[in-house]
């Protein structure tokens, strides 16, 4: 599975202005893994991805990515080192077509022949945007949007993907749609740190888990693991 760290967060606190959200976050990625960051609303799962990314500054703490430390960087920097973020907003470009917006997610790629590689890898993973590859990205389903979202921070290549809610408000099937292809992916070599409020289909398919409460970690451990804890199934399987 992993070859190395490649992700570490050292007694991470952020926030925003005078709003503390993280208190002393710690933890880690290895190469080839998929973890998951789980929690109820509000206890800073986009936090920690936003400040991985590079759009918050953490006030304390440190984040390293393969070795390099990162804390405060600027995203763009942070996104050419091969960090990808796929945000729970999407930020597309609604008036332009699903193969415009995946070539704008190239645009740190100099290599053709890797940008056409990619294209079609995001295409064998979501034959949707495939049929709907000439089609305006506002006129896309929830569902169409979140594949094209996550396809275009794909065409960056990245060696870590940060994806924040991919089933949030889709419909079951378009869920288990977006599940099979990070499952794809992450078979496929790619690193993937996912947040989700879907606890029981995310513990099936994740490496490891940490729970995040009120901004603390309260607990870790292998996805199995985490599905018979008790304060798992108490809290969020409904068991």
């Amino acid at each position: 599975m992993g070859n190395g760290r490649m992700l570490e967060l050292s007694n991470v606190e952020a926030g925003y202005e005078l709003l503390q959200v993280l208190w002393d976050v710690s933890l880690h990625v290895d190469e080839g893994e998929f973890v998951a960051l789980l929690g109820p609303n509000g206890a800073g799962k986009t936090t920690t991805l936003r400040t991985i990314a590079g759009f918050l500054k953490p006030s304390g703490g440190e984040i390293t990515f393969r070795g390099t430390p990162i804390a405060g960087a600027r995203a763009h920097a942070v996104s050419r080192m091969g960090l990808g973020y796929v945000s729970e907003t999407l930020n597309l470009f609604p008036a332009m077509t699903v193969h415009e917006n995946l070539q704008v997610g190239a645009t740190s790629v100099r290599d053709r022949g890797q940008i056409a590689a990619t294209m079609d890898l995001v295409f064998e993973l979501f034959p949707r945007l495939h049929e709907r590859r000439g089609q305006l990205a506002g006129t896309l389903s929830g569902g169409e949007r979140k594949m094209l979202a996550i396809g275009r921070g794909l065409m960056a290549s990245p060696s870590l993907l940060l994806v924040d809610e991919p089933s949030l408000g889709l419909a079951p099937m378009a869920t288990v749609a977006t599940f099979e292809a990070l499952k794809a992916l992450r078979e496929r070599g790619v690193t993937i740190m996912l947040v989700e409020q879907n606890v029981n289909t995310t513990l099936h398919l994740v490496d490891r888990a940490y729970v995040l409460e009120q901004g603390r970690i309260v607990l870790e451990g292998t996805g199995q693991e985490l599905l018979t804890n008790p304060h798992v199934q108490a809290a969020y399987l409904g068991i």
